[in-house]
């Protein structure tokens, strides 16, 4: 298991951290040169996301992160990371990778000074806490989207397929479910990527016996 984290910018540490004290390798991407490994799933962290976008796209990444993300790698994206996977940002910004069928609003909580914590439900993990950091909301969902928590009426997490997307920090405590949910995911598709190799090789190898 190897987890790519989107390392140019905002709160890749934290997201390290947490690997590490689940045990989990991690490379951190900071360049195209980057790309080269091989990982079972992507971290996108918070942070700036108009800055975050435009370092992804002068190094190269983009294109190729959006390719692996349309193609089933699992992803975890946190507060930054959810504005940098929206198809439409609804206050003024051109979107980036838009892999995720939403629209979402940049700092629709307010400043800085207005960010907070709260503890609420998440679907299918129970009640979490949950830090807001100038945090994002997402105004409309397309099709097939999944809505996993809301605050104050608000949509701040959801699941498209192989993607999570989430308005608020988990990575700032101590509880790990949210990141143990994205692992599951990775490992899962790690054994079906593994087990269609295994196929594959058996196929080309009764071939070449006939």
């Amino acid at each position: 298991m190897l987890i790519g984290v989107l390392s140019v910018q905002g709160s890749f540490a934290e997201h390290i951290k947490v690997l590490d004290n689940m045990r989990i390798r991690h490379v951190q991407l900071r360049n195209f040169h980057d790309l080269s490994y091989i990982i079972d799933g992507l971290i996108l962290p918070g942070g700036e996301s108009t800055v975050q976008g435009k370092l992804i796209k002068e190094s190269g990444m983009l294109s190729h992160l959006r390719r692996q993300i349309n193609d089933g790698l699992p992803v975890l994206a946190t507060c930054a990371g959810m504005i940098l996977l929206a198809k439409d940002i609804s206050n003024d910004e051109k979107p980036h990778l838009a892999t995720l069928p939403i629209k979402v609003r940049r700092n629709g909580f307010g400043r800085q000074i207005e960010s907070f914590y709260t503890e609420e439900d998440f679907e299918g993990l129970g009640t979490l806490p949950m830090t807001f950091i100038r945090a994002p909301y997402v105004e409309k969902v397309y099709k097939d989207i999944k809505v996993l928590a809301t605050v104050k009426d608000r949509i701040v997490a959801v699941r498209y397929k192989n993607q999570i997307a989430l308005s608020f920090h988990p990575e700032l405590n101590d509880d790990y479910r949210i990141h143990g949910m994205f692992i599951d995911m990775a490992q899962k598709r790690k054994n079906q990527v593994q087990s269609l190799i295994a196929a594959a090789s058996l196929l080309t190898s009764e071939n070449l016996q006939i």
